[in-house]
C-alpha cells in the first residue's frame, strides 16, 4: 500500500518537477527588429531586444514613440531589454565628455524605457567609450568609473538595470574582456549598473569560461553568436557548452540573446534555436 502511495505522488509530481527543471533554463532570446516578432516567436524565442536608437532615443519624436509603443507592447515576444544605448559622438571617455548632457540624454532614455516595460539596457556603444589616443589610461577608466555611478543612478530613478557588455579590440579598446568588465562594475558598486556576459566577444579575444563564474552576482544578462563571421549557433557549429556549463555554475537563468548577423530570418531562426536549445539543455543537465 506504502508502495503504491508513493508511485502515485512520483505520477502525480512528475509533471510538477519537469516544468521547474525546464524553467531553471536560462531564456533563448534574440537582438532583432520587432518586425520580426512573428517569424521569431513561431520559432521558439519569447523574448526579443531591439535597439534604443530605433524605439528610445531622444531623437524620436513622442508621436513616432508613443506609433512603435502600440507595436512593442502588442509584440508576441516580450521586449524587455534594448541595446545600442549611447551614440559615437556621446563620449564617456576623455576630454570630450560632456556629463550634463550624457545625462540628460540617460535620464530621457530610462524615462521612454520605463513607458515601454524595458527592463535591462546594454551599454555596448564601443565608440563612445573608447579611450581616445594618447589619454592617460588610469585617468580615463577613473572617469568612467564616476560617470557609471552617475548613470545608474539615474537608471534606478526608474528601476532599470544598465548592462555593461565586453567588445571585443576590433569594436573598442575599453572593457575588452568580461574579466575587464567585472573589474568595472564592481568598482561602480551600484546595484543599477550590471554586466552582460557577450559571449561572442570572449570568443574573439579566446577568453576562458571561467570568467563567467568570477562574474557571479554582477552577470545578469548574455549575448552570443558564433566567433568567426557572427554567424547564428549552428551554421559553423561553434561549441558554447563550455560556457554553458559556467553560466549553469553559477545559477544564471537570465536571458541569453542571439546577437547575430541575419541574411534570411525565415529560415535562419529555427535552425539557430534548435541548436542553440539542444547545447544549452546539455549543458544544464550536468
Amino acid at each position: 500500500m506504502k508502495s503504491r502511495l508513493i508511485l502515485l505522488l512520483v505520477i502525480f509530481c512528475a509533471p510538477f518537477l519537469q516544468s521547474n527543471a525546464q524553467s531553471a533554463l536560462p531564456a533563448i532570446g534574440i537582438c532583432t527588429s520587432f518586425s520580426n516578432d512573428s517569424i521569431a516567436a513561431a520559432t521558439g524565442f519569447t523574448f526579443l531586444e531591439e535597439t534604443v536608437r530605433k524605439i528610445l532615443s531622444p531623437s524620436l519624436s513622442e508621436v513616432q514613440f508613443r506609433e512603435q509603443l502600440h507595436a512593442i507592447k502588442d509584440s508576441r515576444c516580450k521586449i524587455q531589454s534594448c541595446n545600442v544605448f549611447i551614440p559615437g559622438d556621446l563620449k564617456l571617455n576623455g576630454p570630450e565628455v560632456n556629463e550634463q548632457r550624457i545625462l540628460g540624454y540617460v535620464d530621457s532614455v530610462m524615462q521612454r524605457a520605463k513607458i515601454a516595460g524595458i527592463q535591462l539596457i546594454v551599454l555596448g556603444s564601443g565608440e563612445a567609450r573608447k579611450i581616445p589616443a594618447g589619454a592617460d589610461r588610469a585617468k580615463c577608466v577613473r572617469q568612467f568609473i564616476q560617470l557609471g555611478r552617475k548613470m545608474a543612478v539615474v537608471a534606478a530613478k526608474y528601476d532599470i538595470i544598465i548592462a555593461m557588455e565586453n567588445l571585443n579590440t576590433s569594436e573598442t579598446n575599453f572593457v575588452n574582456t568580461l574579466a575587464e568588465g567585472n573589474e568595472v562594475v564592481t568598482a561602480i558598486h551600484h546595484p543599477n549598473f550590471r554586466l552582460t556576459a557577450d559571449i561572442y566577444h570572449m570568443l574573439r579575444e579566446n577568453e576562458s569560461p571561467a570568467s563567467i563564474e568570477k562574474a557571479k552576482g554582477i552577470l545578469v544578462h548574455c549575448h552570443i553568436a558564433e566567433k568567426e563571421k557572427r554567424t547564428p549557433p549552428g551554421v559553423a557549429g561553434d561549441d558554447f557548452r563550455p560556457y554553458f556549463a559556467a553560466l549553469h555554475k553559477i545559477g544564471y537563468t537570465g536571458h541569453i540573446m542571439m546577437e547575430c548577423r541575419w541574411e534570411d530570418p525565415a529560415t535562419q531562426f529555427k535552425p539557430a534555436f534548435d541548436y542553440m536549445s539542444g547545447q544549452l539543455k546539455e549543458a544544464y543537465a550536468q
